[in-house]
């Protein structure tokens, strides 16, 4: 397992931006995506602000050139295609059958956007539309769509495992070019808002009316949000044979599943913990060499205690600069791994460090607080990513500059 992984192509899409530029330009203005819904439609649209894309599915259509054959797509196969595309792009990948080349993709709802729109009316009236049209909508199925359109045959598959999806795929990507079995990987997530989800996450009442606040004193909650990041993992003797522009190595991986509940975080900070230790152990690095951390911070009362509590523990008080990007992007949910991998990637690209916007009070259970100001150049070599997911499933991604 000495081989090591660089990543030289990335793409985003998200409620501040259809491409890395767009979403970089919006990062540096400090431009929020989070705001009402233009199309979904909801009971709470008018209540509960969400971190939509932009674009309709017909403009994410015509964006890709599709024709009117293509209409099978979901929202989410339409976000994926297009952040994918740009990673590939930005690549320069050529095709070439003696490269072994991987397609990991992750989502939590799949394509379940255009199967609840189908079932309200076909409950109603069973003669109405055609099942066979949403019958494949699961969590496979924007994944089959993406690999399909990019035709990418020697390896595919799906994780879902709630909101550390996306960086688990980046894991067992990095994990397979390690291991000689792959040379090089598109790896990611995508997800789409639906109502299903909205209504869920209502009902767990950690949804908030306003912009989330993470790691404040009066946080209540969570924004959700929609979008896709993919990047180009290539074994290092393929990158450097082919002088690629290198974003970041994958530098070290830890995931723990502590299973306290099935959807709240342990108090202590037991998962967070350990996926943050291991991930440091992986990498060969010492805490005080992380310069940034992006924080899972969802905003939720639960998710940023336990959070801060294990920062604490595996920085021993010392915690680096951290913020979360959330109030950016909104919580992407199956896609937030890989849309704060890229943030990372970009931080690291910039040396920059993105605020914790509308952070006021300071947390009393907590010593440490946020980033709250852009900064600008401040060398950063090593970034620690953090996504956490339902069920304990903990991951975290170190980025370093090569």
């Amino acid at each position: 397992m000495s081989e090591k992984v660089f990543v030289t192509g990335i793409g985003i899409v998200s409620a501040i931006g259809i491409n890395v530029n767009e979403v970089f330009q919006s990062l540096l203005e400090l431009k929020t995506g989070i705001g009402q819904s233009s199309f979904l439609e909801s009971i709470y649209k008018d209540e509960i602000p969400v971190a939509e894309v932009k674009l309709h599915n017909d403009a994410l259509r015509d964006l890709l050139s599709l024709t009117s054959k293509d209409k099978h797509y979901t929202r989410a196969s339409l976000l994926g295609i297009l952040a994918a595309g740009e990673a590939i792009r930005n690549a320069h990948l050529l095709s070439d059958k003696k490269i072994r080349t991987g397609f990991i993709s992750s989502t939590s709802v799949g394509g379940m956007d255009r199967t609840e729109l189908f079932f309200k009316d076909y409950l109603i009236n069973t003669r109405k539309g055609r099942l066979r049209e949403v019958a494949g909508h699961d969590c496979g199925s924007s994944t089959e769509d993406i690999a399909r359109f990019f035709n990418i045959t020697d390896f595919a598959t799906t994780i879902s495992t709630a909101c550390s999806s996306s960086a688990n795929a980046i894991m067992l990507g990095s994990r397979m070019i390690k291991n000689n079995l792959l040379d090089r990987v598109v790896v990611g997530g995508v997800d789409a808002l639906t109502r299903f989800t909205l209504n869920g996450f209502n009902t767990l009442m950690i949804l908030d009316r306003k912009p989330c606040r993470p790691f404040d004193e009066t946080r209540s909650g969570l924004n959700i949000g929609e979008g896709a990041a993919y990047m180009v993992l290539e074994a290092e003797h393929l990158a450097v044979k082919n002088s690629k522009e290198i974003f970041a190595e994958v530098k070290g991986f830890g995931n723990a599943c502590d299973a306290f509940h099935q959807t709240a975080s342990s108090p202590e900070g037991t998962g967070p913990r350990l996926a943050m230790h291991r991930a440091l152990k992986n990498a060969n690095l010492n805490p005080q060499e992380i310069s940034y951390v992006n924080v899972h911070g969802t905003g939720t009362p639960n998710n940023d205690l336990s959070e801060g509590i294990a920062l604490e523990n595996v920085f021993d008080m010392k915690v680096p600069p951290f913020s979360s990007t959330k109030q950016f992007t909104g919580h992407t949910l199956g896609a937030a791994g890989s849309i704060e991998a890229v943030l990372s990637m970009l931080a690291l690209k910039h040396n920059i460090i993105y605020p914790n916007l509308n952070h006021g009070t300071q947390m009393k259970e907590l010593s440490i607080k946020p980033v709250t100001q852009i900064i600008r150049n401040l060398e950063v070599k090593n970034v620690l990513s953090n996504s956490f997911g339902f069920g304990g499933n903990n991951t975290t991604l170190i980025f370093s500059k090569y």
